[in-house]
């Protein structure tokens, strides 16, 4: 009996204090759960048919086989038919008057966007604008003296600090789980201007837009992605940090779209040979692997073969980290940029430029309105850093806005170049204008359009 009793005291000397390091959460869940909400979507995406029978792409495939697929179904020759889909994501309320914040994958092509808060009321939420780039959208919904997070600095973040994610994984409402911090400033491929949180925080499909909090009960990130062969959590997820975020938000709000830093060159990673014949005592900064002519960088005297390791006073270790942070930077301001030329340290003054090409991300509440013509679409002429961008070379006409009708029955997307109708070649808006108006009835029309780089022909028939 004796011997029992003292078995227990040790046993309970042992394991008292480990489970007193251990975080509680249910108080920072009681205090933020209300301003977490789950956004529902209505949308029509393009189903890809065959000739003979209409096919769907698998869902949650490996990424290795991803790529594959996507060529598979959408290859020149198939057919599009649009179907209506419904996609759960989540977000968070971030101003009492209704502002919601909430990744742009969740919302992009939504018809319809309905925010269900914690005690069940189902809301119309409208789109004020997103930013593809950095994933971030942001919603209104009309009410009053709802509840709001607190944001908090994700630069006083540490690795290996706690943190805890509410969402909706799968569908489940109000999900919490937690991790720590697993390393900070990921450079992701699809990312660039995103110094991304790594945590183990367990995010699944549906957690997409919800908050990342800190121990202090306030929001640090916005959880957007993970890595995954299965689709499925395994153990790697990223998050959006909040002043990004915010500050993309805030641009949405006031200026209707998002303005970027632009430095004009095109860097890579510094590895340890490469270190070597720089005369450099270990790798680190980004090397210019060319200036764009014109650019920023190139009035600012920076020259290929520079090494870039500290802009604007924050020291550059990758080049990975040089993007967020010249993204991030105020058009037109001046920043010092440190680089190592021929193994002697130089210090010059850029002045930031515009990222180009920006107008074919437009946001939606600063796109035009609507072209008034048969196929409901809404287009406008390309720059000349546009056809850099999406690889167009003459001719052409950029889509930035599909109404409901033919031409969104036909496949049609924003963000296409339309380059020839009825074997017409479509040169700018008003012959674009020209062609449409005197296209037939009752009859398909071949339309050649390119998108992401490669050509597809898309077929429709006007009916009156």
């Amino acid at each position: 009996m004796i011997h029992k009793l003292i078995s227990s005291i040790v046993l309970l000397m042992v394991t008292v204090p480990v489970y007193a390091q251990l975080p509680d959460f249910t108080e920072m869940v009681k205090n933020n759960g209300d301003a977490v909400v789950n956004i529902s979507t209505t949308q029509k995406a393009p189903d890809m048919q065959g000739d003979a029978d209409q096919q769907a792409m698998p869902q949650d495939m490996p990424p290795e086989l991803e790529e594959f697929f996507r060529h598979f179904f959408q290859g020149p020759g198939r057919g599009m038919v649009p179907r209506e889909t419904n996609s759960l994501g989540s977000g968070f309320v971030i101003s009492k008057d209704g502002y919601i914040l909430t990744n742009h994958h969740v919302v992009n092509n939504a018809s319809e966007i309905v925010v269900k808060l914690k005690d069940r009321r189902e809301l119309l939420a409208k789109l004020i604008g997103s930013d593809e780039s950095t994933d971030v959208a942001l919603l209104k919904v009309e009410s009053k003296e709802l509840p709001v997070v607190e944001i908090g600095a994700p630069d006083q973040l540490q690795v290996g600090e706690w943190v805890l994610a509410i969402g909706t994984p799968f569908g489940f409402e109000q999900s919490v789980t937690a991790g720590i911090v697993s390393a900070k400033g990921r450079s992701l491929p699809d990312g660039n201007y995103v110094p991304f949180i790594q945590t183990d925080v367990a995010i699944n499909p549906g957690n997409s837009g919800g908050p990342l909090f800190n121990m202090q009960g306030k929001v640090v990130g916005i959880n957007s992605q993970i890595y995954s062969r299965s689709g499925g959590y395994m153990g790697l997820s990223f998050a959006i940090p909040i002043d990004v975020a915010m500050n993309v938000a805030e641009q949405i709000k006031t200026k209707g779209s998002v303005s970027r830093g632009w430095l004009g060159v095109q860097i890579q990673d510094v590895t340890r040979q490469l270190a070597e014949s720089f005369g450099m005592d270990r790798p680190h900064g980004a090397l210019v692997a060319k200036v764009i002519p014109g650019g920023p960088a190139e009035k600012a005297g920076i020259q290929v073969g520079d090494i870039i390791v500290e802009f604007d006073g924050r020291t550059i270790e990758t080049s990975g980290e040089l993007p967020p942070i010249v993204g991030m930077t105020p058009v037109d301001d001046k920043a010092k940029v440190k680089v190592i030329r021929q193994g002697d340290r130089e210090e010059l003054t850029v002045k930031v430029g515009l990222l180009p090409a920006q107008a074919a991300q437009l946001s939606p509440s600063t796109m035009p309105e609507m072209t008034v013509n048969r196929l409901g679409l809404a287009v406008a002429d390309l720059t000349d850093e546009q056809r850099q961008q999406l690889q167009v070379e003459k001719n052409g006409v950029l889509v930035q806005k599909v109404a409901k009708g033919i031409a969104l029955d036909a496949g049609i997307q924003p963000g296409d170049v339309i380059l020839r109708i009825q074997n017409t070649p479509v040169r700018d808006v008003a012959e674009f204008n020209k062609i449409v108006t005197k296209l037939p009835v009752d009859k398909s029309i071949a339309t050649l359009i390119q998108r992401n780089g490669s050509p597809v022909f898309l077929a429709f028939k006007i009916d009156k």
